[in-house]
């Protein structure tokens, strides 16, 4: 890759997107917003080869699909590529997507909570009914992720879907993923509308902490890759953890940082501010 094409992506990265009051509106509403041509097609290119790369030397499940549970099945998941890899760390660390994130919740910076890629395998398991908020240990829900194809995602990879405005239902917000927030949730999100639709090559989806989400099977021959990106709001505070899983997050993604006070450790540094 030459000099220029380097600094053309970087560029890219840094430049904002021009969001709309109908955009935000619409993820306020519902919960969840996808945005067209967030990023072009040779950026994506350029960034998921190396993406991938960093997920097949990290990745340590090498079970048979058929030998999986349905958690294991659902995705290969790698997380905090950008600890291990400074190209991988341009792409979490770019302002284009933090400012997206911040204009969406209305406020005035974001945080990285952590990323993750998520690789469904061909043939790979569906993703069952969850909320994100169930595991992490903050005061508030002013958080939202990045789920970034790195790929057209036809509905037979298994794009994410959203049940449309769950993000104000209280029912079922103590359930991980699992085989029983599958059944648990489905049932309780039976009368609510979803959104299952395929993603184009450069659209983003955002949604908020406690928006009920899946992802169908991947029954085509490719990998499905996709790279995400949590965000939290810029002073937000380490709350009393309710679960096991919160306990851990505490101590994986915010080290150090002491209970009731502002998130501010080396691993959560701020992306995007006014």
């Amino acid at each position: 890759m030459n000099r220029m094409t380097e600094v053309a992506e970087r560029d890219e990265l840094s430049t904002p997107y021009a969001l709309t009051a109908a955009q935000i509106a619409a993820y306020k509403q519902n919960g969840y917003v996808k945005l067209k041509e967030v990023f072009s097609p040779a950026l994506l290119a350029a960034y998921g080869a190396q993406i991938a790369r960093v997920v097949q030397e990290r990745n340590t499940q090498h079970l048979p699909l058929a030998e999986r549970g349905t958690y294991a099945k659902a995705f290969l998941q790698i997380t905090n590529l950008w600890e291990h890899d400074a190209k991988v760390k341009e792409f979490v660390m770019a302002k284009r997507l933090g400012q997206i994130a911040a204009q969406l919740m209305q406020v005035r910076g974001v945080r990285l909570y952590h990323d993750q890629a998520l690789f469904k395998e061909p043939g790979g398991g569906f993703t069952p009914w969850h909320a994100d908020q169930y595991y992490w240990p903050m005061d508030n829900d002013n958080t939202v992720t990045a789920w970034i194809p790195l790929q057209p995602v036809p509905l037979a990879m298994g794009p994410l879907a959203f049940c449309i405005g769950s993000q104000e239902l209280l029912a079922n917000r103590d359930v991980a993923i699992s085989d029983e927030s599958e059944q648990k949730i489905s049932r309780s999100l039976k009368e609510y509308p979803k959104d299952e639709t395929a993603y184009d090559l450069g659209e983003v989806s955002f949604h908020a902490g406690w928006t009920f989400h899946r992802a169908g099977p991947n029954n085509t021959d490719a990998m499905r890759g996709v790279m995400t990106v949590i965000y939290m709001a810029d002073g937000m505070k380490v709350a009393q953890p309710k679960n096991q899983a919160q306990q851990n997050d505490w101590a994986r993604w915010l080290p150090g940082a002491p209970l009731g006070e502002v998130i501010d450790t080396p691993l959560n540094p701020i992306i995007w501010s006014e």
